[in-house]
């Protein structure tokens, strides 16, 4: 019999009902806040028990009998043993807690004196509780019965069974068949075993013979294995096997019937015996074999996992074989253990009530109810006011005294439920549970449930109100729940405000007040994206929300990967990190790939936005590459594609490897599309071949697979002949041909050569053959420049290849013996030339006809008469043609050139020398071009004459113009120097600290050349040597120069007499040594002079020509010089040289006119 425990109740500390709203009932405790203020008897409940059966394994210590239970006042525990009262606490080898109903049964004796059926009583003046009824079985010791068993003699071809009868034990049970050596007896469709543990032959075979047939009987609950004895079989032989129809060895007679219980596994089992060994089928009469069915023990068992009512009625299992078949019928009936239809609950009922208890369960056969009432059955507890109609116990009027424990228990042959319904009347005015003042945060939108939990008898009436309103809140938008909470949808901001919550009945009132605050919704503004990343790089998940600023410090915004939330340590090691919002992930891998949740969350809302990241990488190793269709010049490869890590493969690439010429060197062999998995790869004969594959996608190329097996192909003539033959002629009578040789692996076989074959085209001749080895072949005393045919054919020592093409060309070529005539030249402008020619005639040539060249060189320039051999110049015009264009001449020069043609050989004879001149051009820019003098209203500027006039030198074109790094610059300012042998110009009248760019050109009589420009910002205030100028005119000053001269004369006398008188001026000495470099540079006269080694700025003047001149700093003025002697010439432009000495006075003399010539 199975006993099935009944759930557990809703709640099993006392359970009663409270009214908590005007509508419905509702079972629960009484809550310990009630009991705080009020204290409230409670009937008895079961609130744990030990399970139906308790097992006393061996290997335990002790084994506890639990039953504990609740109610006011305590409950008491009575137990009772097969139906008899026992009192554990008179036994003094159990253990027991105080308080408590639960007894300990110690491993330490006989514990089958205490094997059997215990039931608990939990009772206090209200009433009494019942625990079910809980098994305690102590298990023997299964064994096998020392027996001695005689051998089992069998004839050839007959069937015969080995019985296990093994002895009971807990379940589950296991059986084994083995030998003495713990080898499993092999079973198959002739040998099989039974659900009853025998071992059943269809017929005996002579292997079957042997001495050690054991049956072992496994109980893994209480890990015990037992052993039966031996068994001897002995198979005699016969002549001959006699073909036998079936019969069954299992189960017996033609029908029988299956009773098992729903939820359990339907196993059905036919063996047979027969010769052949029959075979088994199994059908469900007149409906399709359970589409859970499964067949087992070589078709012989069949089983139905977890039956259902639907899988009752009638199976057949058919043995069959060529002599005949053998049938039995199952009929499968599935019933099913008592199921609450309805189950009794526990209820809080006013005085005076009337209370229904009702009690209904379902079941196969159909359960039985028997009611009890605190423990007693209801026919022993007779009580004025209650009837039992049907299902259901009726109290009339019930009283306080009507309070108990009602049992139901419903039981058929399968089990049995037990529930205890605590029934309680009393009258209890409301208290209300929820504390006072709770503050609730909704969010805008959406819904807000706020509490208030009353517990009461009878039910109390729910109202709510808000604002000291004494009308209760109504609207669609507003909703009391059963339980008396207000439920309000889509909260508005108006909504904020004081809510009060007021419970009445008839035993009095009781309110709270609640505070309801609506914030701001949180939503997410920029929503991270869907990516896709390739691997190994940094992906980045962008995620901003908004939300109501009085959760600024409860913000949180969170990231999740696949439902689980991201843990962000910030350590070396992690690649995790979220900052403003965005979650950065370095360093990609596949395990990162996944949906990617932002939430965005506060205490009263959540929103959240999702993206999928996708990691991109090349394809995986294709696996399980094998090789089929072998073939001598194909096989055939068939691969299962690797993973391609969201990139489509576009491409799978077959390489290979052979072990003779280059062995680990792997090959492309081809290319396939990526949407095949197979490929016929064509081979070469004679080649020991190993491959792979690998699959491409946009990111890249994956890893190859693993190798298939060598596949070696036989040898075979080649398949092709040489290719890129080129026919070159290095001497006049010879004609080397090259072609590129077979590949090792285009080869076929051993043994290659080549046929070359050739003939004169230009005669009717045979064919000359020679055979080489080599990849060349040279053709002597060939006459030069004639047309040959020639073809080249390979072979080895399976044959030749096919029949080579037929290639022309020509014998070795000589320079070319004559010039072209009638050169002549015409000049197209000042710089470049037309040059005509006549062609040479082709038998002149001796080759093929590469081209003509032009040589030129510079005879001299027309403005110097002097004759001086310039660099030759050559170009290459190829192709057969009669005139060129020679580009890049000087101007105003005088040329010669020569024309000749070439061949592959070399060039031909140069012609007569043609002599020609070029016009006149514009002068190239000038090479210098600075300023050397800046004051505040002058600049002087100096200059070279171009390098290449060109022509005739006519002038320069100065200008410039204001710019005061603005963007509108002044008007431009010009002027014309028409002496061309004027390299210094001052300009004047120009405005004080301004900027200004000058333009310089150099120009003949074809015009000016290219422009060269300088800047310079003129000064704030004139330098001191300007102001010496204007002075030095002055009578005063005049008188004092002059008294400063004659001093001077005097101590030079004075120097010179002593110097006589005392010997060598040691001064003089140093200075002979070691002479003033500038004095020596100021005596060479090079100071005011223009040379090729001027590009170096003058001392004084300006280092920088773009940069701006301070006042006081100009790069002339006598604060660098000292007060060395200056002079200026009639124009103002300073002509001076530098003295030894410093003493020397300074005289200058300036006229006023705007610009004059230096």
């Amino acid at each position: 019999m199975r006993s099935q425990r009944s759930p557990r109740l809703v709640a099993v500390l006392g359970l009663i009902t409270c009214y908590c709203a005007l509508y419905t009932t509702a079972a629960i405790d009484i809550p310990l806040e009630v009991l705080g203020h009020v204290n409230i008897e409670q009937l008895p409940t079961i609130t744990d028990q030990s399970p139906s059966t308790v097992i006393a394994f061996p290997f335990d210590e002790s084994f506890p009998v639990t039953c504990e239970a609740k109610g006011n006042p305590e409950p008491e525990f009575q137990w009772t043993k097969n139906g008899v009262e026992f009192d554990p606490f008179l036994d003094p080898r159990l253990m027991k807690e105080e308080n408590s109903g639960t007894f300990v049964i110690p491993n330490n004796g006989n514990l089958t004196e205490y094997q059997g059926i215990y039931r608990c009583y939990a009772s206090n003046k209200l009433g009494t509780a019942i625990s079910e009824e809980i098994e305690f079985y102590v298990p023997t010791v299964p064994k096998f019965p020392k027996e001695t068993l005689d051998p089992v003699v069998v004839e050839e071809g007959q069937a015969f069974t080995l019985q296990c009868d093994p002895p009971k034990g807990i379940p589950p049970l296991q059986i084994y068949w083995m030998t003495i050596n713990l080898q499993h007896i092999e079973q198959d469709a002739r040998v099989s075993m039974g659900l009853n543990g025998d071992l059943y032959f269809s017929h005996a075979e002579n292997k079957d013979s042997r001495r050690d047939y054991c049956c072992f009987a496994a109980f893994p609950r209480i890990r015990t294995i037992v052993q039966k004895t031996a068994m001897s079989v002995i198979v005699k032989t016969t002549n001959a096997i006699l073909d036998r129809r079936p019969s069954l060895l299992t189960p017996s007679g033609v029908k029988s019937e299956t009773q098992l219980v729903k939820g359990e596994d339907l196993k059905l089992e036919c063996i047979a015996e027969g010769f052949p060994t029959p075979q088994v089928e199994w059908v469900k009469i007149g409906h399709q074999l359970p589409v859970r069915a499964k067949l087992e023990n070589h078709g012989k068992l069949l089983i139905v996992p977890t039956v259902e009512q639907a899988d009752s009625g009638k199976y057949m299992c058919k043995a069959k074989n060529p002599l005949g078949e053998a049938i039995h019928y199952f009929t499968v009936r599935v019933e099913e253990p008592p199921e609450w239809l309805f189950e009794p609950e526990s209820q809080l009922s006013m005085i005076g009530s009337d209370v229904a208890i009702k009690c209904s369960a379902s079941g196969s056969p159909l359960p039985v109810i028997s009611w009890r009432v605190n423990g007693v059955p209801l026919q022993d507890a007779p009580a004025t006011n209650r009837k039992t109609l049907g299902d259901t116990i009726f109290l009339h009027n019930a009283k306080a005294s009507d309070s108990a424990v009602y049992q139901c228990e419903a039981s058929n042959t399968h089990g049995s439920l037990l529930a205890n319904a605590n029934i309680m009347i009393m009258n209890l005015p409301p208290m209300i549970l929820t504390k006072e003042g709770e503050d609730y945060s909704a969010v805008e939108g959406k819904g807000v449930v706020m509490h208030c939990s009353v517990f009461s008898s009878p039910p109390s009436t729910i109202t709510w109100s808000r604002d000291d309103s004494s009308e209760s809140v109504e609207g669609p938008r507003f909703s009391v729940h059963d339980n008396g909470s207000l439920e309000i949808y889509s909260v508005e901001k108006e909504d904020t405000g004081q809510y009060t919550c007021l419970a009445k009945n008839t035993e009095g009132t009781s309110a709270i007040e609640a505070m309801l605050y609506v914030k701001d919704p949180t939503s997410i503004v920029v929503a991270p994206e869907d990516q896709q990343i390739l691997i190994g790089t940094t992906a980045q998940l962008s995620c901003l929300a908004e939300y109501d600023k009085s959760f600024s410090n409860d913000f949180q915004l969170l990231w999740e990967k696949d439902d689980i939330e991201l843990t962000l340590n910030y350590t070396e090691n992690s690649r995790y990190f979220v900052e403003d919002g965005s979650l950065q992930i370095l360093n990609v891998s596949h395990r990162d790939q996944g949906v990617y949740r932002c939430v965005a969350r506060t205490p009263v809302d959540t929103a959240t936005a999702s993206a999928l990241l996708m990691v991109l990488d090349v394809p995986d190793a294709p696996d399980n590459l094998v090789l089929s269709e072998h073939k001598s010049r194909s096989v055939k490869l068939k691969w299962f594609p690797g993973d391609d890590h969201n990139s489509s493969t576009t491409e799978f690439v077959i390489e290979y490897e052979e072990s003779q010429w280059e062995p680990g060197n792997w090959k492309e062999l081809l290319r396939i599309p990526g949407n095949h998995n197979s490929a016929v790869a064509k081979l070469h004969g004679h080649v020991d071949y190993c491959f792979r594959v690998s699959g491409v996608n946009a990111v890249g190329r994956g890893p190859p697979s693993e190798p298939t097996e060598r596949y070696k192909t036989p040898p075979a003539a080649p398949d092709k002949n040489p290719e890129n033959i080129k026919i070159e002629g290095h001497l006049p009578h010879e004609m080397v041909i090259n072609w590129e040789p077979l590949l090792l692996i285009e080869q076929n076989g051993p043994g290659l050569e080549y046929k070359v074959s050739y003939r004169r085209q230009d005669l009717e001749e045979d064919w000359k053959e020679d055979i080489v080895k080599r990849h060349s072949f040279i053709v002597k005393n060939a006459p030069t420049f004639v047309p040959y045919e020639f073809k080249i054919q390979a072979r080895n020592h399976q044959g030749w290849g096919p029949e080579p093409k037929i290639e022309t060309g020509y014998s070795g070529e000589d320079f070319p013996s004559a010039a072209p005539d009638d050169v002549a030249v015409e000049v197209m402008n000042s710089s470049v030339v037309k040059v005509s020619w006549m062609r040479v005639h082709k038998d002149k040539l001796h080759g093929h006809l590469g081209g003509y060249r032009i040589n030129w060189w510079r005879l001299r320039s027309l403005a110097d008469s002097k004759k001086s051999h310039g660099d030759k110049h050559t170009l290459t015009f190829p192709g057969d043609r009669n005139h060129a264009t020679v580009p890049g001449l000087t101007p105003f020069s005088e040329y010669s050139l020569i024309v000749m043609t070439f061949n592959g050989r070399g060039n031909g004879p140069g012609s007569h020398p043609v002599d020609f001149k070029t016009p006149e051009g514009v002068p190239e820019k000038n090479p210098v071009f600075r300023v050397t003098d800046v004051q505040k209203h002058t600049v002087s500027l100096v200059w070279d004459p171009p390098s290449e006039p060109n022509g005739i030198l006519t002038g320069y074109l100065l200008d410039y113009q204001l710019i005061n790094d603005t963007e509108e610059m002044g008007p431009l300012q010009m002027v014309d120097i028409s002496n061309p042998r004027t390299t210094k110009w001052t300009l004047r009248e120009l405005e004080p600290l301004s900027k200004y760019k000058f333009y310089l050109r150099s120009c003949t009589a074809m015009g000016c050349g290219p422009v060269v420009s300088e800047e310079s910002t003129t000064t704030l205030e004139t330098s001191l040597a300007s102001i010496h100028g204007g002075i030095s005119t002055q009578g005063w000053f005049i008188g004092l120069m002059s008294a400063i001269a004659l001093l001077t004369l005097i101590v030079l006398i004075a120097c010179f007499v002593n110097r006589n008188k005392g010997g060598k001026y040691s001064v003089k000495e140093k200075e002979d040594l070691h002479p003033d470099v500038e004095s020596q540079g100021m005596n060479d006269d090079t100071f005011c002079e223009y040379s090729d080694n001027d590009e170096k700025p003058l001392k004084g003047s300006q280092h920088s020509l773009s940069r701006e001149i301070k006042a006081g700093d100009s790069g002339d003025s006598l604060v660098d010089y000292g007060d060395e002697d200056v002079q200026f010439n009639e124009d103002g432009s300073f002509i001076g040289e530098y003295a030894g000495r410093k003493e020397k006075r300074v005289s200058a003399e300036i006229k006023a006119a705007a610009q004059t010539p230096a």
